[in-house]
């Protein structure tokens, strides 16, 4: 049998709280050679598109695909989830909301390795969806004393910082400023912009940086002068290098950074490269997806439903 979850049942099964600490292990199962993952490939017609990402993680039970549609009226997200050793197709979920989770949580496990000790402050640009969670996550990993946020629109700040401030029991600061974002400890891009809005020249010493807004190579949220001020460089994965990395494409092209000095987050986490080696480091997360965060928080998902019986059986 398999197990159909809607997008309004994985919002009552899926939270922060848990997607961290399961992209958090399933990263570094990747760096110890513990699960594989392939990179989004894309199908692109004049009317949208379809996107396929797809990864398997014995350790954890989990073999599967993320699909998902791209169209002028909106995007669709499935996550077809195997088990490993049978090959018997577990579930189908609705993945919206699953994305926005395990994405959010990828920046805040970048922030917890890679981010100062005493990082206390952060400066959000964007205000959408997505950059919800990535407040979230990473308040989840930092005691938090100060959250600016910036976007192009007034009304926008103001209903983000009222939602999320609400939510998180914070207070949110908006500004009108971009500059004063980049100011901060901890700074994060979470927008649909094709042009930088984050500079280089803006951060201070010691600023760890996550960028997750861009997963295509037309697309850039920062100036090559924030990778020239980066002591250390990760990604989710190398094999994004050439695919969709768009915030590191012109210095990769330009020879400024080398793929040989990028390096997985994983890495970090399994202990294999030590990230931040000083207070004064600037550190940058360029964050892409992977399919087997997905998977992570797929698992989560599926096990718990059939804990508690949500979900519709599919007799195939």
């Amino acid at each position: 049998m398999t197990l159909l979850v809607t997008e309004r049942e994985v919002e009552g099964l899926l939270d922060m709280n848990s997607t961290v600490p399961a992209v958090e292990e399933i990263l570094r199962q990747h760096a110890e050679g513990k699960a594989t993952n392939h990179a989004r490939r894309r199908a692109s017609l004049p009317t949208g598109g379809l996107n396929v990402m797809f990864a398997g993680a014995p350790e954890i039970g989990a073999l599967g695909l993320k699909a998902y549609t791209v169209a002028k009226t909106e995007a669709r997200f499935y996550t077809m989830l195997f088990d490993p050793e049978s090959g018997e197709l577990l579930s189908i979920i609705q993945s919206d909301k699953l994305g926005q989770l395990r994405t959010g949580a990828a920046s805040g496990v970048a922030t917890k390795h890679l981010a100062r000790e005493d990082a206390k402050t952060l400066g959000l640009y964007g205000t959408g969806w997505q950059a919800e969670s990535q407040l979230e996550a990473i308040a989840a990993v930092k005691e938090l004393e100060r959250v600016v946020v910036y976007s192009r629109k007034e009304e926008s700040r103001k209903a983000f910082a009222e939602k999320m401030g609400e939510r998180l029991g914070m207070e949110i600061e908006t500004t009108r400023s971009p500059e004063e974002p980049a100011a901060q400890d901890i700074v994060t891009t979470m927008t649909s912009s094709k042009e930088p809005v984050l500079f280089g020249e803006w951060l201070k010493p010691g600023a760890h940086v996550n960028v997750a807004g861009s997963n295509s190579l037309l697309k850039t949220e920062i100036d090559r002068e924030v990778i020239k001020r980066a002591n250390f460089v990760c990604v989710d994965s190398k094999e994004e290098l050439g695919l969709e990395a768009g915030d590191l494409f012109q210095s990769l092209e330009s020879g400024s950074l080398l793929p040989e000095t990028v390096y997985e987050l994983g890495s970090v986490i399994a202990g294999h490269h030590p990230g931040r080696t000083s207070d004064d480091d600037i550190t940058v997360f360029a964050s892409q997806g992977l399919a087997l965060e997905d998977m992570a928080a797929a698992r989560i998902v599926y096990d718990r439903a059939v804990e508690k019986g949500v979900g519709r059986d599919i007799d195939f």
